[in-house]
């Protein structure tokens, strides 16, 4: 039951948006719970039948990644939905093949892998900021599609999302996590550079897509300037991709708790001294 693009309300009444277009959290929450009601479904079935997710998410920096990915995860198991994050290379890492680190984390039966960045790196800040050769860059290009074809074959499910951002709006983020201390570490020396270089990145970005977009392992691309609509747009075109079905439980029932070792195990605990000051 992959769910259909048709079931996002629809965004021409006026109580749905801003002035400016962007959606009003108050809706975004509504729908987001629809979402998320559905990712549990689909964690259901991924457990009930073992399936195997890919889930990659690129784009330039402060797309939204991390606040998609959150919108994703926060009500599932991380037992099941898996963010992995890979720092940089280490100097052993480095002189691996090149997709090595990341393929020790694909799925097992019954995981959804989701890559906050991924090998796809190479085409991107590796290439542009000169971490890579060019001869690296085009080997990668060449060969990406059929390492893909090898993945999809062995039964993993390849979903790569494409986050795009406007220059305006990255701009007015990076200027918001300058002046927020809770944002403040989000923003990256390798970040401003990637401010200053935006058309290199835009025409990686143009090389990348062009020779890795296949049949088996396409790009789905993400306007991501209203980060409410990118989040809710993207979670409903990843479940759309997805044929699952709805697993049928039996309704849980509390059992009745014993009494028969009854004690006050509140007061116990005051007694060890364990108990923190409750200063809220």
């Amino acid at each position: 039951m992959a769910l259909k693009n048709d079931a996002l309300i629809s965004d021409e009444h006026p109580k749905v948006a801003h002035a400016d277009g962007k959606m009003k959290r108050k809706v975004y929450e509504k729908e987001l719970r629809k979402l998320q009601v559905e990712l549990c479904r689909l964690q259901d079935w991924v457990k009930e039948t073992g399936a195997r997710i890919i889930i990659l998410f690129e784009g330039r920096d402060a797309a939204g990644k991390g606040g998609t990915i959150k919108a994703i995860t926060e009500r599932v198991s991380p037992r099941v939905f898996r963010v992995v994050a890979l720092p940089a290379p280490s100097d052993r890492q480095k002189s691996e093949m090149f997709m090595q680190r990341y393929i020790e984390h694909f799925p097992a039966g019954g995981e959804i892998i989701i890559f906050d960045r991924s090998w796809y790196n190479r085409a991107g800040v590796e290439y542009v900021m000169g971490f890579c050769t060019e001869a690296e860059h085009q080997r990668f290009l060449d060969l990406c599609p059929s390492v893909e074809k090898y993945v999809v074959d062995t039964g993993i499910r390849l979903i790569k999302i494409w986050l795009e951002v406007g220059q305006d709006e990255q701009e007015r983020r990076f200027k918001a996590r300058i002046n927020d201390p809770l944002r403040e570490w989000k923003l990256s020396p390798m970040d401003l550079e990637s401010y200053r270089r935006w058309y290199s990145y835009s025409r990686a970005r143009d090389l990348m897509l062009k020779a890795t977009d296949s049949k088996h392992a396409p790009w789905h691309v993400v306007h991501s300037d209203d980060k409410k609509r990118a989040r809710l747009n993207c979670i409903l075109h990843i479940l759309s991709l997805i044929p699952y079905k709805k697993i049928q439980h039996k309704k849980v029932k509390l059992p009745k708790r014993s009494n028969k070792e009854k004690y006050d195990d509140r007061a116990s605990l005051k007694e060890i001294g364990m108990v923190i000051p409750e200063k809220y």
